[in-house]
C-alpha cells in the first residue's frame, strides 16, 4: 500500500469549482495527493468540504494571478481557475483575462521549476461563431477580441499560446484540453448558462429565458464524461489540443422543451435577444479523443440530466 509520502502529487487550480472539485474526487480516487487552490471568486467551498479532513487533501485560499509557490515536489498541475459563465467573465473580465494571462504565466513557471507535467483547460470559445460545423482541433476560430466575450475567448486563445511556447521553449510537458459544454451536479444555479438557467427557472414555475429564435445549437456532455477524458488526456503522451465534448447536437429551444418534459412543466419560452458573438452553432470533433485516448463519452443526455435535476432540487429547495 503506497504511503502518502510515495503518492504522486497533483494542483488542481478552481478546485472548489464545478469542474475542479470533480477532478478532486477523481483523483483522490485513483491514489494522488490533491492539492486544491481557488480565490473562491466563482469557486464554492461546499464543493469540496466533504474533502476536508482527509489526509491526500490540501487546500490553498489563493489567487493563481499572484505567484504560485507549492512547497514539496509536484508530478502534475491542472489548470482550471478561470471564471466559465457569460454572467461572470462579463462581470470581471480584467480577472478573466489575468488568470488566462498571468495566472497561466504562474503555473508554467512552476511546472518548469517542479518538472511538472501540466494540463491546461482551454474551451471550444476558442473558435467563436464557427464557420466550419463540427469543429476539430485545426481550426483557427472566428472570433472578435474586442466584442464583450472576448476577454473569455482571447484568455483562453493566448493561454493556449504561452502553453506551447513553454513546450517549444522550455521542454515543459503540456497538455491542453478543449471543453466543450459541460453539466451535471455542483453547477450554480445563478450559473447563467443554458442549463442550470433552464432547470432552476423550470422548477420554479418560471418562463424558460430563450435568446434569439432558439434554433442555435449546443453540444452538453455530462461531467462524469468530462472527467474522463481529462485523466485520460493528462497521462498521455499527445501535447496538441484535443475536443473533449459530446457531439449529440441540440437546439436551443429543443433542449427547453426537453427539461419541461423531464421537470413536468409546460413549455413557456421567453425570448430575449441574441448576445453579441454568441455562437448558433457548437458540436465537437471528437476523431482525436476516440483516436488518441480511446475516449468518448458514456452517459447519454437523458441519464445525465435526471442526475443534475436531483441535485437542482434539493439546492432549489434550500435556496427558497
Amino acid at each position: 500500500m503506497a504511503t502518502s509520502s510515495d503518492k504522486k502529487r497533483i494542483l488542481i487550480t478552481g478546485g472548489a469549482g464545478f469542474l475542479g472539485s470533480h477532478l478532486c474526487d477523481r483523483f483522490l480516487a485513483e491514489g494522488y495527493h490533491v492539492i486544491a487552490m481557488d480565490n473562491l471568486v466563482t469557486g464554492n467551498l461546499a464543493n469540496i468540504e466533504h474533502l476536508f479532513g482527509k489526509k491526500d487533501f490540501e487546500f490553498y485560499h489563493h489567487d493563481v494571478s499572484k505567484f504560485v509557490h507549492v512547497p514539496g515536489e509536484l508530478d502534475y498541475i491542472l489548470h482550471f481557475a478561470s471564471p466559465a459563465s457569460p454572467i461572470d467573465y462579463l462581470k470581471i473580465p480584467i480577472q478573466t483575462l489575468k488568470v488566462g494571462a498571468l495566472g497561466t504565466h504562474n503555473l508554467l513557471g512552476l511546472a518548469r521549476v517542479k518538472k511538472a507535467r501540466v494540463l491546461i483547460a482551454s474551451t471550444s470559445e476558442v473558435y467563436g461563431d464557427p464557420d466550419i460545423h463540427p469543429q476539430v482541433e485545426e481550426y483557427h476560430g472566428n472570433v472578435n477580441p474586442v466584442g464583450p466575450r472576448g476577454c473569455y475567448d482571447e484568455a483562453k486563445r493566448f493561454q493556449e499560446a504561452i502553453t506551447m511556447a513553454y513546450h517549444n521553449v522550455h521542454n515543459v510537458e503540456t497538455r491542453i484540453i478543449r471543453i466543450f459544454n459541460t453539466y451535471g451536479p455542483r453547477m450554480r444555479l445563478d450559473d447563467g448558462r443554458v442549463l442550470p438557467a433552464f432547470l432552476s427557472q423550470a422548477l420554479k414555475g418560471e418562463s424558460l429565458t430563450v435568446f434569439g429564435d432558439g434554433s442555435q445549437t449546443r453540444s452538453f456532455c455530462y461531467v462524469d464524461d468530462l472527467v474522463e477524458g481529462i485523466y485520460r488526456l493528462l497521462l498521455s503522451d499527445y501535447h496538441m489540443p484535443v475536443n473533449i465534448g459530446n457531439p449529440a447536437e441540440i437546439t436551443i429551444r429543443e433542449f427547453g422543451e426537453e427539461i419541461a418534459r423531464l421537470t413536468g412543466v409546460e413549455f413557456k419560452p421567453s425570448y430575449h435577444p441574441l448576445p453579441e458573438n454568441d455562437p448558433m452553432k457548437r458540436r465537437p470533433d471528437i476523431t482525436k479523443a476516440r483516436e488518441i485516448l480511446g475516449w468518448e463519452p458514456k452517459v447519454d443526455r437523458a441519464e445525465g440530466l435526471r442526475r443534475t435535476l436531483e441535485y437542482f432540487k434539493e439546492h432549489v429547495q434550500h435556496s427558497a
